[in-house]
């Protein structure tokens, strides 16, 4: 597109970019939004606790666990007992999931207070989650758990991992995570524009691998 200087920097309300989704999904133009932490658990997580394989529920469950989207409240509270029902609902740091395995430096969801850590977001993000499914409803496809091919003309959210991409494109005085944000929704405009979006979309996956990943969820680029 002739005049495109790339994405730009927006600074989110007090409640952060879920505040702001709910506005841009539901507007009329079909957009894409990836979103930096894990989507769902691996499946030693749901045989654990004796959830269905079932993406929407496994939500409102861990909501009622982990009610990380009440004002003030972090995740930390939750860890140590001060309000919630964690203790049910924890991880092992040695549980992946297969996306996370593909992609190779990706962390567990459950691997707390190290360097490059998506546990903290993660627990905090998925409260948000079905904060937004419960508003949009059917105007929203979140991938791949809706299905691998996004409908023509529907907004969708997907999960990413800016370490996929963040070395193809010059820092330019941002700060890490401005320009891991930058890296995200650079990366997928191009990939849009040249047509390679479509292939990350539909990961070559055998037909368990792919049924797996409806319940853990997938990293869109991990091949």
């Amino acid at each position: 597109m002739r005049g495109f200087r790339g994405p730009k920097l927006v600074s989110p309300p007090s409640r952060g970019t879920a505040s702001i989704c709910p506005a841009l999904l539901a507007e009329g133009q079909p957009t894409l939004v990836g979103i930096d932490h894990g989507f769902s658990f691996p499946l030693a997580y749901y045989e654990a606790h004796h959830l269905p394989l079932d993406w929407p529920g496994f939500l409102e469950d861990f909501l009622r666990h982990w009610p990380t989207d009440r004002d003030h409240t972090y995740v930390d509270f939750v860890r140590h007992g001060d309000i919630g029902l964690g203790a049910e609902r924890t991880g092992n740091p040695r549980w992946r999931r297969l996306t996370e395995i593909r992609a190779r430096a990706a962390k567990s969801v459950f691997h707390f207070d190290v360097q490059g850590s998506v546990a903290k977001s993660t627990h905090a993000g998925l409260p948000w989650l079905l904060y937004l499914r419960r508003k949009l409803g059917e105007r929203v496809h979140f991938w791949p758990f809706d299905g691998w091919q996004i409908p023509v003309g529907r907004s969708a959210v997907a999960e990413v991992y800016p370490a996929l991409w963040k070395h193809a494109f010059p820092a330019e005085g941002r700060t890490p995570d401005q320009h891991d944000a930058y890296a995200v929704a650079a990366w997928l405009r191009q990939a849009d524009l040249d047509g390679r979006l479509q292939g990350f979309l539909t990961p070559a996956l055998t037909p368990p691998e792919r049924a797996l990943a409806e319940v853990e969820g997938w990293i869109l680029g991990v091949g």
